[in-house]
């Protein structure tokens, strides 16, 4: 019912706008403030894939006269857009060769692991958080759920599906899935290849308010309040939710049994653990080594010969060289894994750049974000940080991250230019806050995709995500302010 009226109301207030005259706007940022509304409202109704609607925008921009169309799809082709596309090829390497659950089940091993369900937990979280950094958070959910799936089995602790599972009331099942989900979204907001919004963040703060972040300044502020949200999931999953009552001996045969299916290392496997190290190296020593010396050409030389992107799309082709069995002409990448990468994010990615550019440029962002900031009565950067952070958070509650950083995200920068404020805090605001979605199984697909088990009740979801919403908002804030004055971000 909600795609269907969405699917009306969206043109509806299209025409409407149209129509209607905006004091202060000019023409074009008039037309664009009506593809922006349909835009919105399908994005949050969802009556369409919401990558169609990103191309809906451009096409509109197009046809209404906003911008040429080369201006227009000139974003889909961004550097940015290509770091993507590299680094989603070597997360399918990952899956294609089996890594994946070898890295998880290596983890799990070790008896102390899984001593007790806190630990349990514990190691749950910090596997499916650190694939999330450089995995995409559905991917990593869609791994991760058969095996946190097994382990309840191997614990006694599946109930049926519709059971009712509480907290306090043997709801170590929800705990554990809702850790899956939440660990994925949180591991996504420490690199910039974990999740879109971070790509939008850093190509929109280059390209619109010429301000450079570097992969390793995003994970110099990043990483930290990621591991630290991950322990705020952990504590508040731990105090809500009690633990099952069965040892875990029964977890013990299962990780064993899984390993041994798994068999010994193979070469396929080996030779994406080498690629993909290569390219974490290559992605960070140039930050690092500017922060150890400012004057030193390393830094300049990647920045010309080796960015982000070349780097990605480097690793890509490298996973097509790499021989598993020459012989026979078997490589460590097939093209059919690699053409089932998430074409519809990149799709999304692309138009989202696209119509961030137009509102800039037209000045639609500067009016809507001056409105919003005047009625919030934000006159200084953290206390424009914070209402980015609040924003964040409501969109990715009713619609996709990478949809509430296209919105925000322009908004902010334009804010920010227009009071003299240094735009890096509240962009990092609002995009850390636009990942973090956890009430509604809506709001992102790691929820859609624990939900589906039908082990996590609804309410369940809504009560525990708001804990963390608010939680993580505060955190997110606090860090910012800590991080970026000390690293020279603000």
């Amino acid at each position: 019912l909600k795609g269907l009226i969405g699917l009306a109301l969206g043109p509806l207030l299209f025409v409407v706008l149209l129509a209607l005259p905006l004091d202060g706007l000019a023409p074009r940022a008039h037309r664009l403030a009506a593809v922006f509304t349909w835009a919105v409202v399908y994005w949050v109704t969802e009556a369409v894939p919401v990558p169609v609607t990103a191309v809906l925008a451009s096409v509109l921009s197009v046809l209404l006269g906003i911008a040429p169309a080369h201006a227009v799809l000139a974003p889909y082709g961004d550097p940015i857009i290509f770091l993507f596309i590299g680094s989603f090829m070597l997360a399918a390497a990952f899956q294609e060769t089996g890594l994946d659950r070898r890295v998880a089940f290596t983890l799990l091993r070790f008896p102390w692991t899984t001593r007790t369900p806190a630990r349990v937990l514990a190691t749950l979280g910090v596997i499916t958080w650190a694939m999330s950094l450089w995995m995409s958070n559905t991917a990593t959910t869609a791994i991760m759920l058969p095996v946190g799936l097994g382990i309840l089995k191997s614990m006694g602790e599946t109930p049926s599906p519709g059971t009712p599972r509480t907290a306090g009331h043997g709801g170590f099942s929800v705990a554990l899935l809702l850790m899956l989900t939440w660990a994925s979204s949180t591991g996504g907001i420490g690199t910039p290849v974990g999740s879109p919004p971070n790509l939008i963040a850093i190509s929109m703060l280059r390209e619109l308010a010429g301000r450079r972040v570097t992969f390793f300044d995003w994970m110099s502020v990043a990483l930290p309040m990621a591991l630290l949200m991950l322990g705020l999931c952990w504590v508040i999953l731990t105090l809500r939710y009690g633990g099952p009552t069965r040892s875990g001996v029964d977890l013990q045969r299962h990780v064993a049994a899984e390993r041994a299916r798994l068999g010994p290392w193979r070469r396929g496997e080996a030779n994406v653990a080498a690629v993909f190290v290569l390219a974490v190296i290559l992605w960070v020593l140039p930050g690092a080594t500017a922060m150890i010396s400012p004057q030193a050409t390393l830094p300049r030389f990647f920045e010309r010969h080796l960015p982000e992107a070349i780097v990605a799309l480097g690793a890509a082709v490298l996973l097509f060289l790499l021989p598993t069995d020459l012989r026979r002409g078997k490589f460590t990448l097939t093209w059919r894994g690699a053409v089932g990468i998430d074409w519809g994010t990149i799709l999304l990615f692309g138009g989202g750049l696209s119509l961030g550019k137009l509102m800039f440029e037209t000045k639609l962002a500067e009016a809507v974000g001056t409105a919003v900031v005047r009625a919030a009565g934000a006159d200084s950067v953290w206390a424009l940080t914070a209402v980015a952070i609040v924003l964040g958070i409501v969109l990715s509650e009713t619609s996709s991250n990478t949809a509430s950083a296209s919105m925000l995200v322009p908004t902010i920068i334009a804010v920010a230019a227009g009071s003299a404020m240094n735009p890096i805090p509240p962009v990092l605001g609002a995009t850390l806050g636009a990942s973090f979605g956890f009430m509604l199984p809506v709001s992102t697909p790691p929820n859609a995709i624990v939900y589906g088990s039908g082990l996590v009740p609804l309410k369940e979801m809504m009560t525990s995500g708001i804990w963390l919403d608010v939680t993580g908002g505060i955190l997110i804030w606090v860090g910012l302010r800590v991080l970026c004055p000390l690293l020279g971000l603000a």
